[in-house]
């Protein structure tokens, strides 16, 4: 039976506006198993971000953030450890690659500096020895010259070579879980795809877990083990991603599903959009969220908010209607074989 290296528990992240106090999170309930890759997708606005930045406690006061609920990292909840606690885990323990390289990087600094700072910080060890796990690991992570490019400045490489050393630097200190916030954002194809063969290759050495945060559902399809689907700040479905692309059961899930391009289709065929828009954080719907935008919606959906059913021990989902839904895309599925076999026999 796989062990829980992260368990999140009802966790709600609060913000302090100038409107009043609005919830980004509100009750999410995941884990990570050991050794495993979760992705976690919605789209833009979904709280995506703020769950792995909660995750490591970077949403402080300061910033009008509040938290409830339990993170438990290895039986630790992380929400009732000091700052001074929360500093040895990130980079050690836990680490995260941010979405824009080039930002989070410091421009001043040349990147094995900055790779060497996390190691020297966590590992206590002298800056010689630092330099040489720095060497180490942008020569792990295929970057030509290691020995050179750690002396170049961000500006001076390319953004593939960016990410890469941004990932140099997430795993320079081994750590159990890489949090992983859209990654391959801005990447061409090509390197999209080195970066995600390298992630996959240096997971299996350190056997690591991955939180991998994306909007692109083909990236979920090619690396991970489960899936968490996101939406205004809360998981409306959780399965295997087996399941998730044989079977979506929310009309979210569903309506992303339909989004993605399809390679046999008609070229002059447009793409399937899910109407409306997500609502805002200070209106919040007070039943199902996604009801304004769904087209199984009724008065029980916008009136009274479901709670997340259990389909099969690996799958479940946040909807009032997801059984009748299934039912009737079976139905629809029998027809449409039956109307297929009754025209293959007239000819």
């Amino acid at each position: 039976m796989s062990q829980n290296l992260l368990e999140v528990k009802n966790l709600k992240t609060h913000f302090s506006t100038e409107r009043g106090q609005v919830t980004a999170l509100d009750n999410l309930t995941f884990h990570i198993d050991m050794g495993e890759t979760l992705g976690v997708v919605g789209e833009s606005g979904c709280g995506k971000s703020v769950t792995s930045e909660s995750i490591l406690r970077l949403l402080d006061e300061k910033n009008g953030a509040s938290y409830e609920g339990a993170i438990n990292y290895k039986g630790k909840n992380l929400l009732e450890l000091s700052m001074k606690e929360m500093r040895k885990i990130r980079g050690n323990d836990i680490s995260m690659i941010f979405q824009d390289a080039m930002s989070s990087l410091n421009p001043v600094y040349t990147v094995g500096n900055q790779i060497m700072e996390t190691i020297i910080l966590h590992q206590r060890v002298s800056r010689e020895m630092a330099r040489k796990k720095a060497i180490e690991m942008l020569r792990l992570t295929g970057i030509p010259s290691p020995e050179k490019r750690i002396n170049e400045y961000p500006h001076e490489l390319s953004g593939g070579m960016r990410q890469r050393v941004m990932i140099a630097q997430a795993l320079s200190c081994q750590p159990n879980l890489l949090i992983a916030d859209e990654p391959t954002t801005a990447l061409d194809v090509t390197i999209q795809s080195q970066i995600l063969g390298l992630m996959e290759d240096l997971k299996e050495k350190n056997d690591m877990a991955i939180m991998f945060i994306t909007h692109d559902l083909a990236v979920v399809a090619e690396i991970c083990t489960r899936v968490v689907v996101m939406y205004l700040g809360q998981i409306v479905e959780e399965t295997t991603v087996e399941k998730l692309f044989e079977q979506p059961l929310h009309p979210y899930t569903k309506g992303l599903m339909q989004s993605m391009p399809d390679l046999e289709g008609e070229r002059k065929k447009d793409l399937y959009v899910i109407k409306g828009k997500v609502p805002t954080l200070h209106d919040v719907p007070k039943g199902c969220r996604f009801a304004d935008r769904c087209p199984f919606a009724d008065e029980k959906c916008v009136n009274e908010e479901p709670p997340t059913f259990t389909h099969t021990e690996e799958h479940k989902v946040k909807c009032w209607h997801y059984e009748r839904i299934l039912e009737r895309e079976e139905e629809d599925d029998e027809q449409s074989d039956s109307r297929e076999e009754t025209t293959f026999t007239n000819q």
